[in-house]
């Protein structure tokens, strides 16, 4: 986790590990994952570069599971110049014919070129909002929406927002941007706290969202 990064997210409850509960998604046998649940999910992020590569990583993940990205995160973090969409957004056809043969990422070519094409799309947000931060932000009225979860099963795979947020990004020439992977961005950012009620995360990432 490169340095930039940690300075944004919200640190984790001092809280012993054999004592968290943690949402029910979470394979607590994932060192990798853990951390991603106790560290990142939820946090309100108003940093552009996380977002574009929360939209990176979203796109590779569909049809694949998360655990998968997470492994090849490093990898698509060297591949992508640090997330950069100014660098990705002038990647040549060479460029992206290359990283299909790189097995630190997932080699679909489809998705590889999305993602250029996206952070061409990003920078356009960027210059029409000030920033992509605040372009999103305002699916969700500028604040973070705090939810109730109990269960798994209650946490919806798209929402009302999500449509408008997902219509909107293909409107703007966003690809692999559909309502389900939008709201998983949603949910990554923190522009939802999806956080079951009983995981130990839930409070602290609520006191976030209302800073």
């Amino acid at each position: 986790m490169g340095e930039w990064r940690l300075s944004e997210i919200g640190a984790a409850s001092t809280m012993p590990d054999v004592q968290r509960k943690r949402c029910s998604w979470v394979n607590v046998d994932d060192p990798l994952m853990c951390e991603y649940h106790d560290r990142e999910w939820g946090v309100p992020t108003h940093d552009d570069r996380r977002h574009f590569e929360f939209l990176v990583l979203e796109a590779a993940q569909a049809g694949l599971s998360w655990s998968i990205v997470l492994r090849k995160r490093e990898g698509y973090r060297r591949a992508f110049s640090e997330f950069d969409p100014q660098k990705v957004a002038r990647y040549s056809e060479a460029r992206i014919d290359k990283l299909t043969a790189d097995p630190g990422i997932i080699r679909n070519r489809m998705k590889i070129a999305a993602a250029v094409k996206n952070a061409r799309a990003f920078l356009a947000v960027q210059k029409e909002f000030g920033s992509f931060d605040a372009y999103c932000w305002q699916f969700v009225n500028g604040r973070p929406q705090q939810n109730r979860r109990r269960a798994l099963r209650e946490i919806p795979a798209t929402t009302t927002e999500s449509d408008a947020f997902s219509r909107d990004l293909k409107r703007r020439g966003f690809s692999f941007v559909g309502s389900t992977v939008v709201y998983a961005h949603m949910q990554a950012v923190g522009m939802v706290n999806d956080h079951l009620i009983e995981c130990f995360r839930y409070r602290d990432v609520k006191r976030l969202g209302t800073h």
